[in-house]
């Protein structure tokens, strides 16, 4: 009775899992399909799955822009050297901050926990961009987003968790601190080093609002910020067209050939998702046991 009990609910449990799973995947299968799809066809409705007419106008809409591939590859090297710098900065503080001996230790921890609780607002910090000559600057992206007390904690107090012995014993043989730190302490935190990577290379692969408001030369703005502004641009000249079909007071439908903003719009989110989608899966082993281990002292 306990096993047909246990097969039971091993099976309601796996049906659920499976239909909970495909509700996370389904929109991302609508939202490549309605892409892959004829503009003025998907108006029509009834497109779940696959696409009714299968189309590339909406990609070729999207890429026939010289300026996205400049803005790719300023994305791809913020990415790249914010995550770089991020996960280099913050573990070396925390690294340091994990020792009991450190003169200070309360002092720094708190010092870097403050601007978390007080924020001075947007002016401000627009201010100190500006002071700081970051204003329409590519630093702009990667500077500010150095540091984040939380990934720091995290780092902390995994770093505490590594036993003293293997550091003293290194000692004995002669390493210095920044050799221990190196050829110790790196090759152990795999995990959660591999956690606040993905962390904050979303953040910088993500980040829309930095170029939007930061930076007015089109030449350094990121991929996203880009985006945002075609679409911007698809959706007030799809406006314009549906206002000058207005005629004597009375509408007159406007046929609309090939991409649609709505379409535009999807084949945006493939082409902004798509790369985090390539990426996620190697490092989704290193996720959880990065965070448990980061956030439970041992």
């Amino acid at each position: 009775m306990a096993k047909r009990q246990f097969s039971i609910f091993s099976g309601l449990n796996y049906l659920f899992l499976t239909l909970f799973g495909l509700s996370m995947i389904y929109p991302f299968i609508y939202i490549l399909a309605y892409s892959l799809n004829d503009g003025k066809d998907s108006m029509l409705g009834a497109l779940y799955f696959l696409p009714r007419k299968f189309t590339l106008e909406n990609y070729a809409e999207v890429f026939d822009n010289a300026r996205i591939w400049q803005a790719y590859k300023i994305t791809l090297y913020r990415t790249l050297l914010g995550t770089f710098l991020h996960v280099a900065l913050c573990t070396l503080m925390a690294y340091a901050l994990s020792k009991k001996s450190l003169p200070g230790r309360t002092f720094f921890t708190f010092y870097i926990f403050l601007p978390t609780i007080f924020s001075a607002g947007f002016i401000p910090y627009f201010i100190t961009l500006q002071k700081l000559h970051l204003i329409n600057s590519f630093w702009v992206y990667v500077i500010p987003m150095l540091f984040n007390f939380m990934h720091i904690v995290i780092l902390r107090t995994f770093l505490q968790g590594i036993p003293e012995e293997l550091e003293e014993s290194a000692r004995i043989d002669g390493y210095g601190d920044f050799q221990i730190f190196v050829r110790i302490i790196l090759p152990l935190s795999g995990p959660v080093l591999a956690t606040i990577a993905l962390f904050i290379g979303v953040s910088h692969w993500n980040d829309w609002f930095s170029g939007a408001y930061y930076v007015s030369n089109k030449d350094i703005i990121p991929v996203q910020t880009l985006l945002q502004e075609m679409l911007t641009e698809a959706e007030a000249l799809s406006s314009s067209m549906q206002r000058a079909a207005q005629q004597g007071g009375q509408t007159v439908n406007v046929n609309i050939e090939g991409a649609t903003p709505e379409s535009l719009r999807m084949a945006l989110l493939v082409i902004t998702v798509f790369p985090i989608l390539c990426i996620y899966p190697f490092l989704q082993r290193y996720f959880v046991k990065g965070v448990m281990i980061g956030s439970v002292k041992g």
